[in-house]
């Protein structure tokens, strides 16, 4: 499956256009994260631990969107984008969408 970012594959032709696809997750803060991060705070820095978590679930919407895609007999997503939301104080969501294609190698120029 290719992802994209983009409105086109390079030296590929969209075939056909299989529709919005989407993939998403939703990831609560724990306890023990919350109690590091806060002391994080008073030094500064990085907070590895829910950087770790936000990109674990960058990686599952993604995965989500690819099978998404997969059902509806796609071979690439383009125009990829992600967006992260709060849902409650304690939780976030990432949601990954695009636009599912199949694609045809282009002509040689």
């Amino acid at each position: 499956m290719i992802i994209v970012n983009t409105d086109f594959v390079p030296n590929q032709e969209i075939k056909e256009l299989k529709g919005f696809v989407r993939g998403s997750t939703v990831q609560s803060k724990n306890v023990g994260r919350d109690i590091l991060a806060s002391l994080k705070n008073i030094v500064g820095g990085e907070l590895v631990d829910y950087t770790k978590m936000m990109d674990e679930a960058r990686q599952q919407a993604i995965g989500r969107m690819k099978k998404h895609a997969e059902e509806k007999g796609a071979d690439a997503v383009i125009n990829v984008r992600l967006e992260t939301s709060s849902v409650t104080n304690a939780a976030s969501e990432i949601i990954a969408y695009g636009t599912a294609v199949t694609l045809s190698k282009a002509p040689e120029q």
